[in-house]
């Protein structure tokens, strides 16, 4: 006889919030270090002064080396107080006025817009791309390059809940509600699907962002599923689950729940099956965040909670609501999870046999949803062709044009990446030409840059 359990909502109130990521947690505390070392260089070059210094070797001690850490941060400090390096190519202003993503038209192309780590972290709060991340930390500044590829990307999403009236829509390209972004590696992939998700959050989305599609098949346990032939993977569940509530939680306050059915239970993560127990009524009148706090609460109903929920999103209609997963190219190969075959062989076990990628990883469906392919994750090359994927949702994401790289050195020589002496347009173009317009290369030659060229130290 098969026994259902019923779920109190009151339980969730017992779940600890998960903490912010550390990522971005790790930044803070790297700028806070370095204006520490900065404060403490500026005192030892006071001392040599007031002990009677007074040639010109104490100023020299900052100026020598305008890489080292703390004298950078200290020179950045004091650039901000002179608005006219905050110049791009040709004398155009480096920085845009606009302050939100919505508002970015083609005349901000080519610049940078600032945005704070606190507002980042709070509308991307399941963590920032790498890439971002980096580029932060190495230019010490969060600021990123208006590009005329995430803005179409944006207005395509933009046009399918806002469709534009017919006299205007002549000369608008056919939009796509699943894409997949696609390009060479460091392209600027990762960072666009976040901006997209900080863009339709802004906008009032309920967006389901999973920034590391890899985690969802690597680590923590694994049981195959009798009722459903599937994989179970209660602890990346229910890292789902929490990453899901950390920035919608009132919006699914608001949503009900429209399927009744049971969730079916499976193994929990480490403590087996639940004794007597096979499925888990929700209350009538339950909301999204009551199913959530469900699978959060019992281990043993988070992958079923996981799998019910991509079939609640597809009913919501109140408000537009996108799925944006990153990494999206390690759902269409082996996970590093394995079944014994024999007694001496395994069978590596498919992205596509876990319950969780295998409820979320097709786009044959009518909801909009953006996959990113990450070239970090070692997946290799895939077929153009992928399974449960339209076969016009590949969009290729480009490098830097040549008017963007002239913008990137021009940025990085106003944060100092690139010695002033050694800027010029023949430099800069050295930089871009040799790096085909690869963001991460740039970005590690610049430094390199001198009133020669590019001076590269090889081992012998």
């Amino acid at each position: 006889m098969k026994r259902i359990l019923f779920f109190s909502p009151w339980l969730h109130r017992l779940i600890p919030v998960a903490a912010t990521n550390s990522a971005s947690r790790s930044f803070a505390q790297n700028t806070k270090a370095a204006i520490s070392r900065a404060n403490k260089a500026v005192s030892e070059i006071k001392v040599k002064a007031k002990d009677g210094d007074t040639s010109s070797d104490a100023s020299e001690d900052l100026q020598s080396d305008p890489f080292s850490k703390g004298e950078r941060a200290y020179l950045l400090a004091q650039d901000e107080k002179n608005k006219s390096l905050d110049v791009g190519p040709n004398g155009r202003p480096l920085f845009t006025s606009t302050h939100s993503i919505s508002q970015l038209t083609s005349k901000d192309t080519s610049t940078y817009m600032k945005f704070s780590m606190e507002g980042l972290n709070a509308v991307l709060p399941e963590g920032l791309p790498m890439g971002m991340v980096k580029e932060f930390e190495e230019t010490r500044r969060s600021a990123l390059l208006v590009r005329q590829s995430f803005l179409d990307i944006r207005d395509n999403f933009r046009r399918i809940v806002d469709p534009p009236s017919l006299s205007s829509d002549r000369k608008a390209p056919k939009v796509r509600k699943q894409i997949v972004l696609d390009g060479p590696v460091s392209c600027g992939k990762s960072i666009a699907l976040a901006m997209l998700v900080h863009w339709a959050r802004d906008e009032g989305w309920l967006v389901f962002y999973v920034p590391k599609g890899r985690d969802w098949t690597h680590g923590g346990f694994f049981y195959k599923n009798p009722q459903t032939g599937l994989w179970d993977t209660p602890v990346q569940a229910a890292n789902i689950l929490q990453d899901f509530l950390k920035c919608n939680e009132a919006r699914l306050q608001q949503l009900k729940c429209q399927i009744c059915h049971p969730i079916p239970l499976g193994e929990g993560a480490g403590v087996g099956w639940m004794k007597g127990v096979d499925s888990m009524a929700m209350p009538e009148g339950s909301t999204l965040y009551d199913l959530i706090q469900t699978g959060v609460t019992y281990s043993h109903a988070a992958v079923g909670v996981v799998v019910r929920l991509r079939k609640e999103l597809a009913l919501v209609k109140d408000i537009p609501v996108l799925l944006a997963i990153d990494q999206y190219n390690s759902w269409f190969t082996f996970s590093e999870y394995e079944e014994p075959a024999t007694v001496r062989s395994c069978r590596p076990i498919h992205a596509r046999e876990l319950a969780t990628v295998n409820a979320y990883r097709s786009m044959m469906h009518n909801e909009m949803m953006v996959g990113a392919f990450s070239h970090s994750t070692a997946v290799g090359k895939l077929r153009k062709d992928l399974p449960d994927v339209p076969a016009e949702a590949r969009v290729n994401f480009p490098r830097y044009t040549f008017d963007e790289a002239a913008t990137v050195c021009h940025f990085y020589l106003r944060q100092r990446l690139i010695r002033r002496e050694a800027f010029s347009e023949e430099n800069w173009k050295k930089v871009y030409y040799l790096s085909n317009g690869n963001g991460a290369e740039m970005r590690w030659l610049a430094p390199f840059l001198s009133s020669s060229g590019l001076a590269l130290e090889h081992p012998m």
